[in-house]
């Protein structure tokens, strides 16, 4: 599955030029995003519009491509056994303020259905725990985001 994976990026990088680095960081980042989005069993197409959204403005991806990447993450997510591959890789190259940022995006996910199942709430805790994101910095995402959410309603 990884060998997939990474032939997509090699076509997609031979064709953007951009370096070898950043899809595998994309990758990893969508697999995480993935977590939230299959964590309460239930496919909500509003969830997976919400997560090619988030795909296409926060990394350089290009819109032919999003749909494939989300499918391999998808993949990947339910055949890896651990996060270990997908935590450790965003751990070694994002700093703190982008490990928050990324638990906030996957509160955005958790709320794009407009409800938050426990499941998903857990499974945000407990990425949130493994990337190190401090307890403070995981509300204070949760409440950003249901602020947003209630000031658009």
């Amino acid at each position: 599955m990884l060998d997939a994976i990474q032939q997509f990026f090699q076509r997609t990088l031979v064709a953007s030029g951009q370096s070898s680095r950043e899809p595998t960081l994309e990758l990893a980042a969508a697999a995480l995003l993935c977590e939230v989005v299959r964590a309460d069993y239930q496919h909500d197409p509003r969830e997976l519009d919400a997560l090619r959204a988030m795909l296409l403005s926060h990394f350089p991806i290009e819109e032919g491509t999003v749909d494939e990447l989300m499918a391999l993450a998808q993949q990947e997510v339910e055949e890896a056994v651990g996060h270990y591959q997908f935590v450790s890789l965003i751990k070694e190259h994002y700093g703190y303020a982008q490990r928050a940022q990324l638990i906030r995006l996957m509160w955005q996910l958790a709320y794009a259905d407009d409800e938050l199942s426990p499941l998903e709430e857990h499974r945000i805790r407990r990425l949130a725990d493994l990337l190190h994101v401090g307890h403070g910095d995981f509300i204070r995402a949760k409440l950003s985001v249901q602020d947003a959410l209630s000031g658009s309603r």
